[in-house]
């Protein structure tokens, strides 16, 4: 397990990510999940017939993943998620991998404030998801 970062080790320009690839599975949890069965999601011939011809993920399922390496990896554990942009810029179909990416761009030190750039991209190197988020680094916890 990664050493939990305080607010202070955490620098302008610190990186972390998180890969995954996406399966048919992930995208029917996250209909059951959040009761989104949009058939462009879910229907194969449905989605057959759209723009994307083919099923395509949920956008806030690839962009969940940003959560993941928020909470898991940088800043981590004791951080709370305060916001987030998300602009979709490509469709995640199953069977793609993405990486979910962020990118410390700003502290405000008198709040324990952090600005991150995040960002999602495929297989491809294909930007998927582009976005911010703003996060609070609690201190960690002394015994």
């Amino acid at each position: 397990m990664q050493k939990e970062l305080s607010y202070e080790d955490i620098q302008i320009g610190d990186t972390a990510n998180f890969s995954k690839t996406i399966s048919e599975f992930d995208i029917y949890q996250f209909a059951g999940l959040t009761g989104d069965f949009n058939p462009m999601h879910i229907n194969e011939e449905f989605a057959s017939k759209t723009f994307f011809e083919d099923r395509i993920a949920h956008g806030l399922l690839t962009g969940s993943f940003i959560s993941t390496v928020l909470g898991m990896k940088l800043p981590g554990p004791n951080s709370i998620y305060l916001s987030q942009s998300f602009t979709f810029t490509a469709p995640v179909k199953i069977g793609d991998t993405i990486n979910a990416t962020v990118k410390v761009i700003d502290k405000q030190d008198d709040k324990k404030f952090i600005r991150l750039k995040t960002e999602v991209w495929n297989q491809l190197n294909e930007k998927v998801v582009d976005g911010e988020a703003l996060v609070m680094k609690k201190s960690l916890e002394r015994k």
